[in-house]
């Protein structure tokens, strides 16, 4: 089954001052099946923040349409059915991490002892049950993401729409974010984030999507788009300069280089990291 069905949308806005028109999305068209999790990835002010906000019914598509599990992205349905964590949310900063998922679930219809378990629940999941009763003014950056997806998922949508969602975050919020991700394509819920940051998309998306210009250029599995067909890896755990020489004899001219394995920056980070916490 299809969670998300984009075909072929068209979206422009007017400009300013009697100037030309701007088009954000020409003629794009995507699905996404259910339970999986998709990346659309571009520069700023390729289109992605539009093809969502249309997705989410917050616009219209000047053509083409938006389906969610089979009904249009502007029924009414749908509300429940779709969780929604904007690039910049907006929340209350007088209002305890605890009072904004519950005012979240509250508009939800969610009431009484099921508001108050859900909200509790929603709050452990994303880590944040230690800073429940702490007023929002006080959060961090990423305390603020956190507590956004809480209240996104607070209705148990089968949707979850995120745009950027570790826009500004440090590394280890980053990576709790991307484990709250993977967690929840686990328990089936289907996700779909825009994202600018390709080595977090990379990681977790089962499809990924290219826009450019508005328009979407590439789009396929994560190992569709990144293999070199021209080139193969041979990984080596120990190799001794004897086996090396040995295996450059062979190679002949297809032999490029050989040079140590690499891990990434932010694995060192949160390694180093972790390393001063079990101390």
């Amino acid at each position: 089954m299809k969670a998300v069905e984009i075909a072929d949308i068209h979206k422009s806005f007017p400009g300013h001052w009697g100037r030309g028109g701007v088009y954000a999305v020409k003629g794009v068209s995507l699905s996404i099946p259910a339970g999986s999790v998709y990346g659309l990835i571009g520069p700023n002010g390729s289109g992605k923040s539009t093809i969502m906000k249309a997705l989410v019914g917050l616009l219209s598509p000047d053509a083409g349409s938006c389906r969610v599990f089979g009904q249009p992205a502007t029924a009414a349905s749908n509300r429940r059915e779709i969780g929604f964590l904007p690039e910049n949310p907006y929340f209350y900063k007088f209002l305890t991490g605890e009072e904004t998922v519950r005012f979240y679930g509250r508009l939800c219809g969610l009431h009484g002892a099921k508001l108050k378990e859900r909200t509790a629940e929603m709050l452990e999941l994303v880590g944040l049950q230690d800073a429940a009763h702490r007023r929002l003014g006080g959060y961090s950056k990423g305390m603020l993401q956190r507590v956004g997806l809480a209240q996104a998922l607070v209705q148990k949508p089968r949707l979850l729409v995120l745009d950027e969602p570790t826009a500004g975050v440090d590394p280890i919020g980053s990576r709790a974010i991307r484990d709250i991700i993977l967690d929840l394509k686990q328990q089936g819920i289907t996700v779909f984030l825009c994202s600018h940051l390709l080595e977090q998309v990379q990681e977790i998306c089962d499809r990924v999507g290219i826009l450019y210009q508005g328009c979407l250029i590439a789009e396929g599995s994560v190992d569709e788009l990144t293999r070199d067909r021209r080139r193969t890896e041979i990984l080596l755990s120990n190799p001794t300069p004897e086996l090396l020489e040995q295996i450059q004899t062979l190679a002949g001219e297809a032999w490029l280089s050989a040079a140590p394995a690499r891990n990434s920056l932010e694995s060192v980070f949160l390694k180093g990291i972790r390393a001063r916490i079990e101390k």
